[in-house]
């Protein structure tokens, strides 16, 4: 009984008269489109994909493919020239599918070798993202709505104390069930400046606060704290909050490293300045008097 052979040349697109580049690009393009990694649970596409790969094995080896030929072409009686569903004739060749066939008695195509397919399950693939967050944000951790170069958007749970260059790793969240790293940038701030686990900041006085001295409201990570100044405080002389620094990889906590710096009044009203003059008249520091 004849045996049913499916037309190679139809289903990789090309002429019977195509060179070995142009199967081969017809190949790797039909090869991309009918994939299983890129047509999940499509068993049409699977069985295309296979089709493909079974027509490329023949028509890509010179040997198999004037095999093919020869039996095709040569002593085989080709139907006029492929047939329907229906067994009407199809004349014209623009009308082709891939599962045009061709009825001969001698080319069995079990006896070709099938070409490996490659496997149906997705390739997992780790990736990477940048994340910027603000200082109070890597400080204190929390949730964060990120966007990928994917176009997934994830809402991730930060956690505390984030540095700068620091990678989280979120499991299953990259491609195809991998992993996803995060590095950390965290962004300069206006105010804190980080000094390894210390935090730097400079805090203006009035002229009465620096010679007067008392508890002065200073800004840290954890909210406004009161700081003493001592009597007589000169502008650039630093000052120490112990442990309200930035936390290490192990939790430990540095110091903030607050300076001074002591400001005039831009615009002093008149009772303030009518104050400054009385002062200036009793006022006993005299601080070019040595100059010479």
């Amino acid at each position: 009984m004849p045996q049913t052979v499916r037309n190679y040349y139809e289903i990789l697109g090309v002429s019977r008269e195509a060179t070995p580049e142009e199967v081969k690009k017809s190949f790797r393009q039909l090869a991309r489109k009918y994939h299983p990694d890129v047509n999940p649970d499509n068993k049409t596409a699977e069985e295309t994909f296979k089709d493909i790969n079974e027509a490329y094995d023949v028509l890509s080896d010179e040997t198999k493919r004037a095999e093919y030929d020869q039996l095709i072409f040569g002593r085989a009686k080709r139907r006029p020239p492929f047939t329907q569903g229906n067994g009407n004739a199809v004349n014209n060749t623009n009308n082709r599918t891939p599962f045009d066939t061709w009825t001969v008695k001698d080319f069995n195509p079990a006896t070709t070798k099938r070409p490996k397919v490659m496997s149906s399950t997705p390739t997992k693939r780790d990736i990477e993202a940048k994340l910027t967050l603000p200082l109070e944000k890597a400080y204190q951790g929390g949730k964060e709505r990120i966007r990928l170069e994917d176009g997934r958007s994830l809402e991730v749970e930060m956690p505390p104390f984030m540095l700068n260059g620091q990678r989280i790793r979120l499991k299953n969240q990259g491609i195809n069930g991998g992993d996803l790293y995060l590095k950390i940038t965290v962004a300069r701030h206006h105010f804190f400046e980080i000094q390894g686990n210390d935090i730097f900041c400079v805090i203006p006085l009035t002229p009465s606060e620096a010679v007067l001295g008392g508890p002065v409201e200073v800004p840290t990570l954890d909210g406004l704290v009161k700081m003493m100044v001592p009597k007589g405080v000169k502008t650039g002389q630093r000052l120490r909050l112990a442990n309200k620094g930035y936390p290490n990889s192990q939790g430990n906590r540095g110091d903030q490293l607050v300076e001074i710096q002591i400001l005039i009044p831009p615009e002093p009203t008149l009772e303030e300045l009518a104050l400054y003059q009385q002062l200036a008249q009793i006022e006993t520091f005299k601080p070019r008097q040595n100059l010479l």
